[in-house]
């Protein structure tokens, strides 16, 4: 969701933290930053020399901006409308500052080819604002387009695809290249209707609805987002994170999840998060004792854990609302559960990592004080303003706005985030430039939806799937876990939503009894976790970067720390109380067998309990954590008797003195909690 020079420095001022980075390190974490955003996220590769054409692109930018605050405070245009505007202006502005290859970023200016195609990319949606009449009227469905329709129709889908290319990435422009051949080649429709439905059609195609989201919810959000972060809300994150876990066994690597889970709130890039928030906390994890693998991999599973989080998730959680019917309040209050089962995880398997290899916290004296913490926590006041009115019924888009609205105030309350004249029009600036690569993705992922919705492809994935699983409901749920990791590789949040969504989510929901919004989250986890799944994980690739360690062995130790994701969604589909679909009587049940086997699990993988396991006993606790797991009652008391029997034999041995109950190299200088 963010470039480089939007997200915010951990370390700017307000932070009370002293954690023995001195300035050094903090200048080369900076300089690897913008290096790393660039190698790893398509987003970040804009111009960086774009000399008096920034003036242009300046003022482009605050415009999309300025329509987009007029809208939502006075009401948006009919759809098709909103979303040209929408579209063309983010249009016009990608082709001015993405160059067409990487290497072409540091060059100066801006040439005159892609003067041109901004021109074009402006000129083939305002022609749709133009011809608005002409192109709904009934007359144009008996007399036929014209010639000039079929052409600006044409171009229109070419500039979008190269614009999500310059600034997505190829692989979703690979996804929907496919989806139009697909649609042309072997379904055999004739170019000019799928151009004329794929451009010209209100709630189909482009113009679909992530689109439509998008030029009314989304942008909102993003806005939010930035105008958030300049009251360095970040840092206030970071330091409640780390006043709260910082002193305990493995402080700094707890920290950094916590952080992260906090500041999902308002972000939606994983590869921007593990940049950012890493350049700060992966050399202190590394300091702290823990290995470069393990330090740029909890940094990456923490902050792909971030696009779960509610209540921005991605910027997908508009779009599951319009493609489920269930309004945006009650999504957000339902992935509450999933996603902290997440951060749960990921943060028993960093709490057994550390006790493994003797990682001590923080002294409490490198930490904020709760006096610096409750000066600051006028912060959080737009976060609240803005969920409290999503839960009273307000619009998501007069929630976005008023959120915006106290986040600009707030900014004049301190002397360090006071905005100028200047400082608001940047603000202006970089909400637009911020959305950029979401309009683009939701644009070209509307043309993968509009086609298989058309089509019928998804019904004939959905009977092949099952045709192979020979109907095994667990090897179909495991075949689109697979599918969605595939999907999702690559692809920003709310594209790999929008593909998964229309492709995988009905092989649950129409061919098996599965409820609708489990089987939405269901693949909306899976695709969010591509971005830490090998052989692609580019957060985890990014989390490597920062931390020097092999990139393989950074995706696979992700893998092993976020081993509670790839679990939690095939519970909620068996079991939908996770989702709020169910009693109490259900929900405790199921909760309290899944943390037990989240736990088994965790420990199984770091080989520490009590002590350190021994083979056999890593084996018994997988086993258990399984069963646990599975949330059948009987099933899972069997699962909690073998891994009570673990700890009842770790129990034995650490009495007796026998075996290696302590970590290795523990750091025994640091007084701490363990």
């Amino acid at each position: 969701m963010s470039s480089a020079d939007d997200q915010s420095a951990p370390r700017s001022e307000g932070s009370e933290l002293d954690l023995g980075v001195d300035a050094a390190e903090a200048k080369q974490a900076e300089e690897q930053t913008e290096e790393l955003l660039r190698e790893h996220d398509t987003a970040s590769r804009f111009r960086t020399n774009l000399g008096l054409w920034a003036w242009i692109v300046g003022g482009l930018s605050v415009a999309l901006t300025v329509f987009h605050l007029y809208t939502g405070i006075f009401g948006s245009r009919t759809s098709l409308i909103q979303g040209a505007i929408h579209l063309g202006g983010a249009t016009s502005v990608i082709y001015l500052l993405y160059p067409a290859s990487k290497r072409l970023s540091l060059t100066n200016g801006v040439p005159w080819y892609d003067a041109v195609l901004s021109v074009l990319g402006l000129g083939v949606n305002l022609f749709i604002v133009v011809e608005y009449s002409h192109l709904t009227s009934n007359l144009v469905q008996i007399m036929g387009f014209r010639d000039i329709d079929y052409i600006v129709g044409a171009l229109g889908i070419v500039l979008v695809l190269e614009a999500t290319r310059r600034c997505v990435g190829l692989p979703i422009v690979i996804i929907a290249l496919s989806a139009i051949g697909y649609s042309i080649l072997i379904v055999g429709q004739s170019w000019q209707n799928y151009v004329v439905g794929t451009f010209f059609t209100a709630r189909s195609g482009i113009f679909g609805t992530p689109i439509q989201v998008s030029s009314t919810f989304i942008f909102l959000f993003l806005l939010f987002a930035v105008v958030l972060i300049r009251t360095n809300i970040g840092v206030f994150f970071n330091d409640l994170a780390f006043r709260l876990a910082g002193r305990y066994t493995g402080g700094p690597a707890k920290a950094a999840v916590a952080a992260s889970g906090l500041q999902g709130m308002i972000s939606g890039s994983s590869v921007a998060n593990t940049v950012a928030s890493g350049s700060f906390t992966i050399p202190i994890m590394k300091k702290a004792g823990f290995k470069p693998h393990v330090a740029g991999a909890t940094e990456a599973t923490a902050s792909t854990g971030g696009q779960l989080m509610p209540p921005i998730m991605g910027a997908a959680a508009f779009i599951m609302a319009e493609y489920t019917g269930i309004p945006y309040s009650e999504i957000i209050v339902i992935a509450i559960i999933p996603a902290a089962l997440y951060f749960l995880g990921v943060f028993l398997s960093v709490h057994f990592d550390a006790k493994r290899n003797g990682v001590r916290g923080l002294p409490v004296t490198a930490l904020p004080s709760w006096m610096s913490l409750i000066r600051r926590a006028d912060l959080i006041l737009p976060l609240v303003v803005i969920v409290w009115m999503m839960l009273d019924g307000f619009s998501p888009a007069r929630a976005a706005l008023w959120g915006v609205a106290v986040a600009f105030l707030l900014s004049f309350v301190r002397k360090s985030t006071r905005l100028s004249f200047t400082g608001i029009v940047k603000t202006l600036e970089a909400g637009a430039r911020t959305a950029l690569p979401v309009i683009a993705a939701c644009a070209t992922a509307g043309i993968v939806a509009g086609t298989v919705t058309s089509t019928g492809l998804g019904g004939r994935l959905g009977r092949s799937v099952i045709d192979i699983a020979q109907g095994n409901f667990l090897l179909v749920l495991l075949m689109t876990m697979l599918a969605c990791l595939v999907l999702g590789m690559g692809l920003p949040t709310t594209a790999n939503y929008v593909v998964t969504a229309t492709v995988a989510a009905p092989i649950l929901y129409n061919n098996f009894d599965v409820p609708l919004i489990a089987a939405h989250m269901f693949v909306f986890f899976f695709g969010i976790l591509a971005d830490i799944t090998p052989p692609v994980c580019l957060a985890a690739y990014a989390g490597s970067g920062i931390a020097n360690s092999n990139p393989l062995r950074t995706g696979v130790t992700a893998i092993k720390l976020a081993i509670a994701g790839f679990l939690i969604p095939f519970v909620f589909v068996l079991e939908p109380s996770l989702l709020l679909e169910g009693s109490i009587g259900e929900l405790i049940p199921a909760l309290v067998t899944l943390i037990l086997g989240m736990t088994a699990i965790a420990a199984a993988l770091a080989g520490y309990l009590l002590g350190r396991a021994r083979k056999v006993e890593r084996a018994t606790l997988i086993v258990g954590g399984v069963l646990m797991v599975y949330p059948v009652i009987w099933i899972s008391a069997i699962g909690l008797a073998l891994a009570a029997l673990v700890v009842l034999l770790q129990a034995i041995r650490r009495s007796a003195g026998g075996g290696d109950t302590g970590g290795a190299g523990e750091r025994r200088e640091t007084p701490t909690t363990a």
